[in-house]
């Protein structure tokens, strides 16, 4: 079992950046694939970001490729998406994920997940 926090969300204006975290609990984080979600007001989750075990594999989103790079410190038992070039329509709750699945670079396979952070982004 991994639980798992997020924090680092917050109000930022368009054309800004923000980094979040992810801080996970066990010995078997390097186990895991994780992942980065995001829910907008109003619509489905959606997958952002994920990396593997490793941190050596990682996928993006069409959406935010190019903007937004995930990366993890196995040693910290920690994942992070640095996100930059905000846009208005990156504002949403964003949730990390655990996952010991092979489908996980598709967003699927995710077990454990993260309570969420708040991430504003004004125009």
């Amino acid at each position: 079992q991994v639980q798992l926090v997020e924090s680092g969300g917050g109000s930022v204006q368009a054309g800004g950046s923000l980094r979040l975290s992810c801080a996970a609990s066990g010995r078997t984080f390097s186990s895991y694939a994780m992942g980065w979600f995001r829910q907008a007001p109003g619509k489905e989750r959606e997958f952002v970001a994920a990396i593997s075990g490793s941190g050596g594999s990682t996928y993006y989103a069409d959406s935010v490729k190019g903007r937004f790079t995930i990366s993890r410190d196995n040693a910290k038992n920690t994942v992070y998406l640095q996100m930059n070039s905000l846009k208005p329509e990156d504002t949403a709750v964003y949730y990390c994920a655990a996952s010991r699945r092979s489908s996980y670079y598709i967003g699927r396979g995710y077990a454990h997940w993260g309570q969420g952070t708040q991430v504003t982004v004004s125009s």
